[in-house]
């Protein structure tokens, strides 16, 4: 059905076309690509945008390319078109910056995202709630904890934080809090994470790492629960988030139960190095059966890290 929507909405953007009296504005053609990349795939949407006359190449197309990109996770085409960006001499807003951001998350590559938000800031381009979420988020992936505490810090003093930043900055506050995180009652975390937009989604594994490098186990338990019961589509990441947290707490029964609720999953992408290292750290902690339940769900999934491996050498 949402095939058919776009499909029309392509054929009505034809016809504005082919017809005189309509012209064109930016934001047409930047919904031109994004309906082709939905409706013929990134190659026709790539066609169409390199076809575009100069004027047209704008800010909103190229983020617009840059988008259909950084969804499908095609990193090095969107890597070059972001350097292509930066020599345009175009003005762009923190969305684009975003999309980078949210393409190296998702890919596993957290440690380039403070590169681009560093691009960001020499453009003197304003940052939104988003760019500070995927920016914390890449800090607590590799527990800089000091580093949270900065940005947060940093988005008190932003001109443009409203109410809506201030609870986001409360929030976050009180989970790297050690104290709170290990004594806190006052809330449940299922509704404490009800005003959590979806595009904070990754704020999830935020907190997953977070109360595992505090020990506590009770609130790992909740938010997976919380996480499991929203309509969001799992992702390979929060599977790895979640059972490092809790092999790093000893909780091997739980180990097990994740990786079964992976095996039942729909999940289809995988970030096969992150997956690489987890299998190693079984067999490093003498867990056997657990590799081997490890290795048995990636093979299942087409994703086993030594088939991989063995085909890149050959």
């Amino acid at each position: 059905m949402a095939l058919v929507l776009f499909h029309t909405s392509l054929q009505i953007s034809e016809w504005m076309v082919s017809h005189d009296e309509f012209e064109l504005s930016v934001s047409d053609y930047a919904i031109r690509i994004d309906l082709m990349t939905k409706v013929f795939g990134i190659d026709a949407a790539e066609r169409y945008f390199e076809g575009l006359p100069v004027s047209a190449k704008t800010s909103e197309t190229y983020t617009a390319l840059l988008h259909s990109y950084a969804g499908a996770k095609l990193t090095e085409k969107a890597d070059r078109l972001y350097e292509r960006m930066k020599d345009s001499n175009l003005s762009f807003t923190a969305v684009t910056y975003n999309e980078m951001m949210t393409m190296y998350t998702s890919v596993g590559q957290v440690e380039k995202v403070p590169i681009v938000v560093e691009e960001l800031k020499q453009q003197k381009v304003a940052p939104d709630i988003f760019t500070y979420n995927l920016w914390i988020s890449s800090c607590a992936a590799t527990l800089k904890i000091d580093e949270v505490r900065r940005i947060l810090d940093e988005m008190r003093s932003d001109p443009g934080s409203d109410e809506s930043w201030m609870r986001y900055i409360n929030l976050a506050s009180i989970y790297i809090t050690a104290g709170q995180l290990t004594n806190s009652e006052s809330n449940s975390l299922v509704s404490a994470e009800k005003g959590i937009t979806q595009r904070e989604w990754i704020t999830y594994d935020f907190l997953i790492i977070l109360y595992g490098g505090v020990g506590n186990k009770d609130r790992i338990d909740q938010i997976w629960k919380s996480l499991r019961m929203t309509k969001q589509k799992m992702t390979s990441r929060n599977y790895i988030c979640i059972l490092s947290s809790y092999l790093m707490l000893g909780h091997l029964k739980e180990v097990g139960e994740v990786i079964d609720q992976w095996k039942q999953s729909a999940t289809t992408d995988f970030d096969v190095s992150a997956c690489s290292r987890l299998l190693n750290a079984f067999a490093d902690i003498r867990l056997p059966e657990r590799a081997r339940d490890f290795h048995l769900l990636l093979i299942q999934k087409n994703s086993d890290p030594t088939d991989i491996q063995s085909s890149s050498k050959n």
